[in-house]
């Protein structure tokens, strides 16, 4: 028994750092996922924007959620009555793009993945407490029935892997933390982005097909 936990505490320290490494990929993956979704939503709504008097185009280096919001602020200067009729035509005859490209709208999932990124963070100081107290038990069990100061000196032994388990844990816990505020707002911008397009998108189709006569557009 104490031979298997002096290997689960010489391995702690390892285990802790490749779970950090798969942590920061899954983090990169998130990034170029949400990164595709939003070019997929910025696509979409410049085709169906396309052409009309008063569009907004933002400088190339802009962040991809401010083009979306400005794409949105014009669909819906659009659709306001007063607006101008021939700029209400042309989305009412391009509402179907709206419906071909909805999968970049299907947030469950990516929200799911990225809460599950971001709450294991709070796992890591607690998996160093973990090989801390591997690294104890092992010393302790080891010298079950010996004298004490065979036990410090075994204790003292397996003294560094708690303490490079401990460290470990604790460093992991920083950088992915420090990751994730960084990516944070990205994230949330796309949930936020996708939320406002699909209340733009069922204002819309509302709208363009009332005023185009109840029927929707082919």
């Amino acid at each position: 028994m104490s031979q298997y936990l002096s290997q689960l505490s010489g391995l702690s320290t390892m285990v802790i750092t490749l779970a950090c490494g798969a942590h920061l990929f899954f983090f990169l993956v998130l990034w170029v996922w949400s990164r595709r979704d939003l070019r997929g939503i910025a696509s979409s709504l410049d085709d169906f924007t396309r052409g009309l008097k008063h569009r907004s185009l933002l400088d190339s280096t802009g962040h991809l959620s401010d083009q979306i919001e400005a794409f949105l602020a014009d669909v819906n200067e659009t659709l306001d009555p007063k607006a101008n009729p021939a700029d209400r035509k042309a989305l009412s005859e391009r509402v179907h793009i709206l419906d071909e490209k909805r999968r970049y709208l299907d947030s469950h999932f990516f929200e799911t993945c990225y809460n599950i990124c971001r709450t294991m963070i709070e796992a890591y100081p607690l998996a160093g407490v973990l090989g801390t107290i591997l690294a104890m038990g092992a010393a302790l069990q080891a010298n079950a029935g010996t004298e004490t100061t065979n036990a410090i000196s075994s204790i003292v032994s397996h003294f560094g892997d708690a303490i490079w388990s401990t460290f470990a844990g604790l460093a992991a816990a920083i950088l992915l933390m420090f990751v994730n505020s960084v990516l944070e707002m990205s994230f949330l911008g796309l949930v936020e982005n996708r939320q406002h397009v699909r209340d733009t998108v069922v204002r819309a189709k509302r709208e363009l097909v009332l005023a185009g006569g109840g029927e929707t557009p082919a």
